[in-house]
C-alpha cells in the first residue's frame, strides 16, 4: 500500500506521509527538521528573563493587592 502524497505547508513541497516521521503531518521532513532544531535552541536569552520576570511581579501584585 502506498503513502499517501502531501503538500508542504511552509515550502508546497509533494512528500509522503510515512509512519514515524518527525514533526508536523503537514509539514515536509526538511521543514520539519528545521522547526525541531529551532525549539531545542531555547530563547532563554536575558531579555525574555527579565520579561518572565515583569510578568511574575505584575501577576503577583495583581493577586496579593489589598483593595482599599
Amino acid at each position: 500500500m502506498p503513502f499517501p502524497i502531501k503538500t508542504c505547508a511552509v515550502c508546497g513541497d509533494e512528500f509522503e506521509l510515512r509512519p514515524g516521521k518527525p514533526g508536523f503531518a503537514n509539514r515536509c521532513p526538511s521543514c520539519s527538521v528545521e522547526d525541531e532544531e529551532m525549539s531545542e535552541k531555547g530563547t532563554l536569552d536575558a531579555g525574555n528573563k527579565e520579561q518572565n520576570a515583569h510578568r511574575r511581579a505584575a501577576i503577583k501584585d495583581l493577586l496579593y493587592r489589598k483593595d482599599s
